[in-house]
């Protein structure tokens, strides 16, 4: 039988204002098409210095153990527990949404005696709540999401942080979502570990997860008394690699890493606070503009997300219907919700190259007629006029 030959790759051009991924700039594309070397070229190892050197000011931080995952957000979450946490290890997670979740899960898989506090979907951990669990169950670790990608809140880290630490605990933060987006300030915060991925704010292709481990953090994994239970993500072998020896581990995503690298030099060139600054203009005017189609966010004032807006879907109308009108008509992608609140919610991201006023503005618009035509009577040209005034106000 003559095997029959595909069509070539040829995706329909998006603009993704989803959860992730987000848009890519040319110049990451470019960088990813690069002449492939190896893995210990000397090229390649300088490329290897200079993405640490770059990670280490994103995350605000001089930690030597920073590094980028050869997996997608989740092999960072991964990473991160399985090198702290041995069998029998006390673990407490705050769950808040999916990927608090997750991170329950994976520390159970890891072996951990997981103990989990509990909030509804949308809502944060006061520092009260976060005390009195880390006294009940006297953790070797406090796992905690910044960034909830599921429910669009924000979960401040600081006074948590000091009492974890105060109690003799480590803190792991998920920051897949906020890395790039909103200050991750690992040091000044005193976080042990922390865990991001590239498709979110940083506008890089999926496939890698920065993470960094305090020198607190890199004690423990020291002193383990079992191996870690990934041989993959055993940072005792991967950072041989990334550190001075070079030692082999296995072979690394070489063109992945050349976009992380460009990706970050975006990022720095464009500057931290412009950069966050850039964010949250374009979540005020979005947010002004929604609130002229009469669409509400589901997470309190003060907790919202710059990067993930997540909103309450108006009465009546088809969650499905509306996400693929977006995608078919205008070529624009956001995100259904997750667990609890799915059907119930939208999240409209405005990640990284996504977060642009000219993005603002095409939602409102698309999303303005498609309530219009699905009978809801909404003046989309109130929407754009407010958006375009936040946003020159800001």
């Amino acid at each position: 039988m003559k095997p029959s030959l595909l069509p070539a790759i040829s995706p329909p051009r998006r603009i993704l204002m989803g959860p992730g991924p987000s848009d890519i700039s040319p110049r990451v594309y470019a960088a990813l098409s690069a002449p492939t070397v190896g893995h210990l070229d000397p090229y390649y190892l300088k490329v290897m210095d200079g993405m640490q050197e770059m990670l280490r000011q994103v995350f605000q931080t001089k930690n030597e153990l920073t590094l980028a995952v050869s997996g997608t957000g989740s092999s960072g979450m991964e990473a991160c527990v399985v090198n702290l946490i041995e069998p029998g290890d006390r673990m407490l997670v705050c769950v808040n949404g999916v990927f608090g979740m997750r991170m329950a899960d994976v520390a159970t898989r890891a072996g951990a005696e997981v103990t989990t506090i509990e909030k509804e979907f949308g809502e944060i951990f006061s520092p009260e709540e976060i005390a009195e669990a880390v006294e009940k169950c006297n953790p070797k670790v406090v796992g905690i999401v910044h960034a909830e990608t599921s429910t669009g809140a924000l979960q401040p880290l600081e006074e948590i942080s000091k009492i974890v630490h105060d109690a003799g605990s480590l803190i792991l933060v998920d920051c897949v979502t906020s890395l790039g987006g909103i200050p991750v300030k690992v040091d000044e915060w005193n976080l042990d570990a922390v865990y991001s991925g590239t498709q979110k704010c940083l506008s890089c292709p999926p496939g890698l997860a920065p993470v960094t481990f305090s020198p607190q953090a890199v004690q423990v994994m020291d002193e383990r008394k079992s191996k870690v239970a990934s041989w993959y993500l055993d940072m005792s072998m991967v950072r041989q690699y990334w550190g001075g020896s070079r030692a082999y581990h296995d072979t690394a995503p070489i063109n992945m890493n050349y976009a992380l690298y460009e990706a970050l030099r975006l990022v720095l060139e464009e500057g931290l606070e412009n950069r966050f600054q850039r964010h949250m203009k374009n979540h005020l005017a979005l947010k002004a503009g929604l609130k002229e189609l009469g669409i509400e966010y589901s997470v309190p004032e003060g907790q919202q997300l710059p990067m993930l807006n997540s909103v309450f879907i108006p009465d009546g109308i088809d969650d499905a219907q509306i996400r693929k009108q977006l995608l078919n008509d205008y070529g624009i992608e956001i995100g259904g919700g997750l667990g609890p609140v799915k059907g119930k919610t939208w999240r409209i991201g405005l990640m990284g190259v996504s977060s642009e006023h000219s993005n603002v503005i095409q939602l409102l618009t698309a999303l303005g007629q498609c309530l219009n035509q699905a009978g809801k009577n909404v003046d989309v040209k109130a929407a754009i006029a407010v958006a375009h005034a936040v946003r020159s106000n800001g």
